[in-house]
């Protein structure tokens, strides 16, 4: 059965407090483990909430190892301890891939379902605010780290939003790392694929904004 998140609406004198509200909101919990034989489950739970110009979201993770190797915007972050968006705003016929790793380094494409997907330039996800916070336990191999973002609907350049109230959309939550020390993916909605592969928008869910 599909899933489906209700966003709700900020108003301006709250923009501010955003990640005060994000962490009051009820979460949601990436709590499907896929294509592994390890057992490995990383304790993953998001919020989503929306302005009049922005989307609001915001990452807990709990995971052993946290690993960032990339730096740089658009490299493949999905190598590194890595959370993901998708969003489609026509119905899943194209979609935004946004994905950042354990510091905050991001990568955004736009397109239909791989190949032909495009990069976003450089200067369009500079417009992201990224706010990072890492903690590290006593064993050292238990990590816990939060990503909050603040992507503004300019950013959605393929899409010309003014406003998101009433609008729903198709979309899902991820988290990887593919080339950690335990390799590992989680999602929001299931996916079910022999493979590795999150570019399948047939297993979107729905993202209601209230």
């Amino acid at each position: 059965m599909s899933k489906q998140i209700n966003c709700q609406f900020i108003s301006p004198e709250n923009e501010d407090n955003a990640a005060i509200f994000l962490n009051n909101y009820p979460k949601e919990k990436l709590n499907n483990l896929l294509w592994s034989e390890n057992g490995y489950f990383p304790e993953v739970s998001f919020s989503m909430a929306y302005t009049s110009s922005s989307i609001l979201l915001k990452y807990w993770v709990t995971e052993n190892y946290a690993e960032a190797r990339h730096t740089q915007v658009n490299d493949l972050v999905y190598k590194d301890s890595c959370v993901e968006f998708f969003i489609s705003f026509d119905n899943g016929a194209n979609y935004y891939n946004l994905e950042f790793n354990c510091i905050g380094t991001p990568y955004a494409a736009y397109g239909a379902c791989n190949p032909g997907r495009v990069t976003l330039p450089a200067d369009v996800i500079e417009q992201f605010k990224i706010f990072v916070k890492t903690e590290s336990f006593e064993n050292e191999s238990l990590s816990k780290w939060e990503l909050v973002l603040d992507i503004p609907f300019s950013a959605f350049i393929y899409d010309d939003i003014k406003s998101l109230k009433g609008v729903i959309c198709m979309g899902n939550f991820y988290k990887c790392g593919d080339e950690t020390t335990v390799p590992h993916y989680l999602s929001w909605n299931n996916i079910v694929n022999p493979v590795p592969n999150f570019h399948l928008p047939e297993f979107f869910g729905t993202i209601s904004f209230k």
